[in-house]
């Protein structure tokens, strides 16, 4: 793997910090491109009172000089606006875990006295500076001519599944304008609906978010080696992000049900150009890409911090209780997107670059030029028949 990076801070701390290694030279990365992904993250419908204190904006400190990579590690700090509300205060103590977040158990591997200290590295506060790195990825991956986007796919039990993309300029156009990050707008008048519903119940709503990278070249990610699959570090990638519980590429839940040649994407010859009649499979065969658009679905559970208590422990006491409410969303799927396109674009820029090899903008745009246009006269099959010709008897 070329591209390392670590993330440090606590959800009330000082700050967010991300050191990230790897990046090829002479990319453009801007200040500009991270706080508009940052910015997305702040959607305000069906998120808690946070957003309203933190304005989310990337200070780079290394690695990018004169708006252009280096090649070096780029540093990156986001500012918490809350720290000012909890440097001097005395923090009561927190010994009711939630279900479903880390708390209980983070507390029990750590041996804490005080779950906070839990839960505030557990905390979803982290995606910010997820988003941040994952920013520089999608910023450079638009500059190899690779469009990624990301939209809201479902709320609760209502759901949008388009059936073809032709316009990404105007989809994300929709995208960035809808209240719940979902194109369609009848869908998302439905979305809305739930979540309203689900704050006048004091609940808390989950539902999907939907990526899809066009003109990813194919070839990228291997099967030699379980490790090395492509779809397999997406997955991976994407189920990390706090509350994901599944991850879908393709239409690999339905795909499940069906015969293997309602399945299976078809090979064509259009002028050379060898195409797909149909994308199921969501742009992989064998782990690596096959050239089609990749499409990834990730599935997030309702947040663990409800109005509503629900049966818990008191740790210090030993006996059972109810949660505690603490400040938090009633959804936060909407503003989730650009997470997940930076968290695709991270593991897609890093296949690339392990493909095209190069330290440079240079080198790897030749390259990926090539692959994007790969056809039938790349191949040079002898057609001969020939033996394994091992010799080990």
């Amino acid at each position: 793997m070329k591209i390392k990076y670590l993330t440090a801070g606590e959800s009330h701390g000082p700050e967010l910090t991300a050191i990230v290694e790897g990046i090829p030279s002479n990319f453009e990365v801007t200040k500009e491109y991270i706080d508009k992904f940052l910015l997305r993250r702040q959607k305000t419908l069906g998120s808690g009172g946070r957003m309203n204190i933190e304005k989310d904006q990337v200070l780079i400190t290394s690695g990018v000089v004169n708006k252009l990579t280096t090649g070096g590690p780029i540093a990156l700090k986001i500012i918490n606006q809350d720290w000012q509300n909890w440097k001097d205060k005395e923090i009561e103590p927190y010994v009711v875990p939630r279900p479903g977040h880390a708390d209980l158990v983070g507390t029990l591997k750590y041996n804490h006295d005080d779950i906070r200290l839990t839960l505030e590295r557990a905390s979803a506060r982290e995606t910010a500076i997820r988003c941040a790195v994952g920013a520089i990825a999608h910023q450079i991956l638009s500059q190899l001519n690779i469009q990624l986007v990301g939209f809201v796919s479902s709320i609760g039990g209502q759901s949008f599944n388009p059936t073809n993309i032709t316009d990404i300029t105007s989809f994300k156009n929709l995208i960035e304008q809808s209240d719940v990050s979902c194109p369609d707008k009848n869908a998302a008048d439905l979305m809305i609906k739930e979540i309203k519903d689900a704050r006048k119940k004091k609940d808390t709503l989950g539902g999907a978010i939907t990526c899809v990278a066009i003109n990813y070249p194919p070839g990228c990610g291997s099967y030699v080696q379980f490790d090395r699959k492509l779809d397999a570090k997406i997955s991976s990638s994407m189920i990390s992000v706090q509350s994901v519980k599944a991850v879908e590429i393709g239409n690999g839940f339905e795909a499940s049900k069906k015969y293997g040649t309602e399945v299976q994407d078809q090979i064509k010859l259009d002028n050379n150009k060898i195409k797909r009649i149909s994308n199921n499979l969501g742009g992989f065969e064998g782990g690596m890409s096959t050239g089609e658009p990749i499409m990834v679905t990730s599935y997030l559970k309702p947040i663990s911090t409800t109005l509503t208590p629900i049966k818990s422990v008191d740790l210090h006491s030993g006996k059972e209780t109810e949660t505690i409410y603490e400040r938090s969303d009633t959804c936060a799927v909407p503003r989730a997107v650009p997470i997940f396109e930076g968290v695709l674009s991270l593991d897609l820029l890093n296949s690339l670059i392990e493909k095209t090899g190069g330290d440079s903008k240079e080198e790897i745009a030749k390259r990926v030029d090539n692959l994007q246009n790969y056809n039938i006269e790349d191949f040079e099959l002898s057609n001969k028949k020939w033996t394994m010709g091992y010799e080990n008897e």
